[in-house]
């Protein structure tokens, strides 16, 4: 290759023993240069182009000129491309994580072990005569996650990372949306891009760049290979509470101090976004940046305009170089409208946003609408938790609203049994009646925000609630008294919208994972599905219909029951 030297299959030793495998790309100069890593499990050697072939087909057809100057030969899903970062001056290391590709092990993902192994990795690779001893992070999803991870733990070598659509919180993030479980997600996942590739897999594909499997020389059974690795869905449905075992595989925000670039999803509901704006709120360091994309998942990572705002944060702080980026405003978002592909750039301060108007629109349950006086009489709406679901709709806006920002419901009801689950779609309609949609992560229909909660997890952390975004303890199960009013505060992730006037806001209350019908013949996988994409709660174990199946009493106006959306309106 004449870019780079690259060297495959390197051991780097862990303390207890084992070493995990890394694939290292080099400058040909043989000069130390500052190094870009990731760790995971999804194979070092699989190739974009097969392991993520739908993916990959996209990408290249989509964007035929992507990633000019590059082969596209050795790339990886959700990690950068060699070819173009090593002429840039960098080290390109990708490891096998304990217990995928070819490093040994046991299979725990997120787990403390694993953020150890990333710690040890990164000062390995800062020691080398090739390293200019500055370490870099960037990568999407997972490749984002274990960077909040290890940077809880503080390697004196990291200098700055960019987690690209990350989770941070694997309770609140990941396993458990209100404390409802989130299983369809990780199911398919789990099987499709890490269980089959775990070391030792005799069933997984070729690393070409090897010519060996790229799970590693050992064939395991498939007893051996279950008992290697942990069981994400069993281990969440046994753990309904939050406790250290969560907080192991999250981040620790006191403790993440190196500077950082936050890249979200506005269209990420049911993973990411919510940590990439957490970090953004909640961690250390002085030196933090979020940027906010739409689109889908892996799709701005690697366009021109997404590489560049990576080169230029990276080269600041792994380079030292003057370019500006410390002059770079805090906060950039691309901005969205109904029915646009042009997503234009705009830099601000804070977040939330310093001219956010927190306005209240209040539930006028019994003709299932949303009003921006709060309504004198009181009124309700029932239904059927498990198959029913209550929209409702405001009048026309008046006026171009712009709504940025984390939204909230505080929400008045009762359940006929001891526990309901409140899933809340935040909606917007054109004058014509279509609904404004976007592409997601993986959903191409992604409606406007999305929020969950279970009602015997309603009790707030006092301490770490706003008035915009609550913050549940998940520390005890509250159950109904059947009949009796409950309020319950909402946690609706982070949106952004800018809506023509004419146009009206809705807001959908179910009992169930929100979906639109489909039209005969469409494909319908886990990765596309029905509006909510994969991330779906639907593990009969953690909702039995004896409990989640009753009716649902929603109620709005008068004294003591003046259930509202708080949302955060931009006043310009």
């Amino acid at each position: 290759m004449e870019k780079m030297l690259i060297e495959r299959d390197v051991a780097i030793p862990m303390h207890d023993g084992i070493s995990l495998r890394a694939d290292i790309f080099r400058p040909k100069d043989g000069k130390p240069a500052p190094v870009i890593m990731t760790l995971g499990p999804y194979g070092k050697g699989v190739p974009y182009s097969v392991g993520f072939k739908p993916q990959w087909e996209w990408l290249i057809t989509t964007y035929p000129d992507i990633l000019p100057g590059s082969t596209k030969e050795f790339m990886n899903w959700e990690t950068v491309d060699p070819e173009i970062w090593v002429p840039y001056g960098y080290v390109c290391i990708r490891v096998d994580s304990r217990g995928s590709g070819r490093s040994p092990g046991k299979l725990d993902i997120f787990s403390r072990r694993e953020a150890q192994d990333y710690y040890y990795v990164i000062e390995w690779a800062a020691v080398q005569p090739w390293s200019t001893g500055k370490v870099g992070l960037n990568g999407i999803s997972y490749y984002a996650i274990t960077q909040w991870n290890v940077a809880s733990l503080q390697p004196p070598h990291l200098a700055a990372m960019i987690p690209w659509e990350g989770a941070a919180d694997y309770y609140r993030d990941t396993a458990r949306h209100g404390g409802i479980q989130s299983n369809a997600f990780i199911t398919a996942w789990y099987a499709k891009q890490v269980a089959s590739v775990q070391h030792g897999n005799p069933n997984t594909v070729m690393d070409p760049w090897l010519g060996e499997r790229a799970s590693g020389p050992a064939a395991l059974s498939e007893n051996e290979l279950v008992a290697n690795r942990t069981d994400p869905i069993k281990d969440v449905l046994e753990r309904p509470l939050d406790d250290e075992w969560y907080r192991s595989r999250s981040a620790e925000w006191s403790k993440v101090t190196v500077p950082f670039l936050s890249a979200a999803n506005w269209a990420g509901f049911g993973l990411h976004p919510r940590g990439n704006f957490q970090a953004f709120m909640d961690a250390s360091p002085k030196q933090k940046w979020l940027e906010c994309h739409p689109g889908r998942h892996e799709e701005w990572f690697y366009l021109e305009r997404g590489i560049d705002f990576q080169k230029r944060f990276l080269d600041h702080f792994l380079k030292g170089e003057d370019n500006g980026w410390d002059g770079e405003p805090p906060v950039q978002l691309h901005l969205r409208r109904p029915f646009s592909d042009n997503f234009e750039l705009r830099k601000e301060q804070s977040w939330p946003l310093h001219d956010t108007k927190w306005t209240k629109i209040y539930f006028s349950a019994g003709d299932s609408s949303l009003i921006w006086e709060r309504p004198a009489e009181e009124s309700a709406n029932t239904f059927k938790a498990l198959s029913e679901t209550v929209t409702l709709m405001s009048a026309p806006l008046e006026k171009e609203t712009e709504i940025t920002g984390p939204l909230a419901a505080t929400i008045f009801a009762s359940s006929t049994t001891t526990d309901m689950d409140l899933f809340l779609t935040f909606q917007a309609f054109a004058p014509d009646g279509r609904e404004v949609d976007f592409q997601g992560t993986i959903d191409p229909h992604i409606p406007v925000a999305q929020g969950w909660l279970r009602a015997s997890h309603r009790k707030l952390d006092e301490a770490k609630s706003l008035p915009y975004l609550p913050y549940h303890s998940h520390d005890e199960l509250q159950p109904l008294e059947p009949g009796k009013i409950y309020e319950m505060n909402v946690e609706i992730w982070p949106t952004h919208i800018i809506l023509p006037a004419g146009y009206r806001l809705a807001l959908q209350i179910a009992g169930k994972d929100f979906e639109r019908p489909l039209p005969p013949g469409t494909p319908n996988e886990a990765w596309v599905a029905k509006g909510s994409g994969p991330f779906l709660h639907t593990l009969a174990e953690d909702r039995p219909e004896s409990v989640f199946g009753g009716q649902t009493t929603v109620y709005g106006g008068g004294e003591g029951s003046e259930s509202f959306l708080l949302l955060p309106i931009i006043d310009r």
